[in-house]
């Protein structure tokens, strides 16, 4: 399994159109064969980050879901929401590894 790290750096003042940009790529995610496992949006502590978790079986999976989401009309929906509201000032993304046990 590999679960995609994502560090945002948010607009505060576009919190509310982050968080719906949020809730647009979970059910994406999840169709597309991945496990969403949230976004973490400001509350104590630094309110221009935000967070997002979710995993594929493997990497090839995930590059597989991104050839896909290329193509997919609804992603590109949800990539020109955020490009419109400029909710995203610019993110992160690295690859973890978890570990349950």
């Amino acid at each position: 399994m590999i679960t995609c790290y994502l560090k945002y750096v948010i607009d505060p003042y576009r919190t509310t159109e982050f968080e719906h940009y949020a809730k647009l790529w979970i059910p994406l995610v999840n169709r597309l064969g991945g496990t969403h496992h949230g976004y973490f949006l400001p509350h104590e502590g630094a309110n221009n980050i935000a967070l997002a978790l979710f995993s594929f079986p493997s990497l090839a999976d995930y590059e597989n879901y991104r050839r896909e989401m290329a193509a997919d009309p609804e992603c590109q929906e949800a990539f020109a929401y955020a490009e419109k509201t400029r909710c995203i000032l610019s993110y992160e993304r690295s690859f973890m590894r978890p570990v349950f046990e």
